[in-house]
């Protein structure tokens, strides 16, 4: 059995996995900013509903230590809380860029920093981060968003060397896009200024985020019964893709990549210092 301590369960991701989770016998730890969003998780025994503000440092350490007066542990800890916001990186407002860094940053930060220390005495725990396809690829509309999830993708990583050493796994989580409520206005933040000269680019994505919202090729259920698959995995994986559309879109972003540096190799090489030449 795994306890699980999960932000962001009052909906999407979070609620479908909080369930599947119960579902294959773990306990779970829910947590949201309002308490009583979680209400539609409904009642169980190995279930503890708090209230949860990321950005929170010191909530954040009471809910981590609430968690461990319950179950004793806390095995898995997936920092799920987190929106999108779509615009020109020009159009986004200085208030909007703070705000978004604030939870989908400082709060994936906070949290799992309170975290650690139990898992630091346990000696064993998996760390999953929520990331996305646009983590891993930029996209036009999407740079302020992409951003937060690329630095995800980098704290993880170095998260999965220091704690390497104490028993502790980490994985950064990087889904498609799945038929959830992402593009709704409750996790998506539009920014209202709209320059003419992007209407090509960034203009063209508010308009398809328009018709792909609820028309995604992803499954949420299939989603959540593969996390707790990768939270049961005795060595899990850095980077877990989900979703043929992210598999597809890392293939050709590595290929890009490859082409990119062997065009270019002679002049990223130039700049060491000459190697000195072995005496006779």
């Amino acid at each position: 059995m795994r306890i699980w301590f999960i932000t962001g369960a009052s909906r999407g991701f979070g609620a479908l996995i909080t369930k599947e989770a119960l579902s294959a016998g773990d306990a779970v730890v829910a947590t949201a900013r309002r308490v009583e969003s979680l209400d539609a998780l409904g009642q169980h025994e190995s279930l503890l509903k708090l209230a949860l503000d990321v950005t929170d440092e010191e909530q954040a350490r009471a809910a981590a230590a609430a968690a461990v007066e319950r179950f004793g542990r806390i095995d898995v800890l997936l920092n799920n809380a987190g929106y999108g916001l779509l615009g020109a990186v020009e159009e986004a407002t200085a208030q909007e860029i703070e705000k978004i860094y604030r939870t989908n940053v400082f709060g994936v930060l906070a949290v799992t920093r309170a975290v650690l220390p139990q898992m630091r005495r346990q000696r064993s725990g998996h760390i999953i981060n929520i990331s996305s396809i646009g983590g891993y690829v930029a996209y036009t509309g999407w740079g302020v968003y992409g951003s937060t999830k690329f630095a995800i993708e980098g704290l993880t990583e170095a998260l999965a060397q220091e704690l390497a050493p104490l028993g502790i796994k980490a994985t950064v989580v990087e889904p498609g896009f799945f038929r959830t409520d992402f593009l709704d206005e409750q996790s998506l933040v539009v920014s209202p200024l709209s320059i003419p000269d992007y209407g090509e680019t960034v203009g063209a994505m508010r308009d398809f985020a328009k018709t792909a919202n609820h028309a995604q090729p992803g499954d949420p259920a299939r989603f959540a019964k593969a996390m707790v698959q990768l939270a049961h995995a005795d060595n899990p994986p850095l980077r877990m893709p989900f979703g043929s559309d992210t598999v597809a879109a890392i293939e050709a972003k590595n290929a890009h990549v490859a082409g990119e540096l062997a065009a270019w190799r002679e002049l990223a090489v130039s700049t060491d210092f000459p190697k000195e030449r072995a005496s006779a």
